[in-house]
């Protein structure tokens, strides 16, 4: 992964190295807010009416696959800009040479 000397020293990033774990926390967010929505549904099926339950469940569903997207999207992004990053140095060191 990254050293604890990678901290101190500003030659190599290491958000590369750690953004995979803030992607799964999103993942994880996004998830258990769904589910929660889920219960809220199901909830509201048994208690008050079957339509809106089916719609906040349905609703609740796709706001899951959606965070999640939107997690891999924000994640791929911040990759693309280190990554066009390290593109440039080694662009920048052949053209030193």
């Amino acid at each position: 992964m990254f050293d604890l000397s990678d901290l101190f020293q500003w030659e190599r990033f290491i958000t590369p190295q750690i953004i995979k774990i803030f992607y799964w926390l999103a993942v994880a967010v996004s998830v258990l807010a769904g589910l929660s929505g889920v219960g809220t549904g199901l909830k509201e099926m048994l208690t008050n009416s079957i339509f809106i339950g089916l719609i906040a469940v349905f609703i609740s569903v796709l706001a899951i696959a959606a965070g999640i997207i939107f997690a891999r999207v924000a994640a791929e992004f911040i990759l693309i800009v280190f990554r066009i990053s390290e593109h440039l140095a080694a662009i920048r060191q052949r053209g030193e040479m």
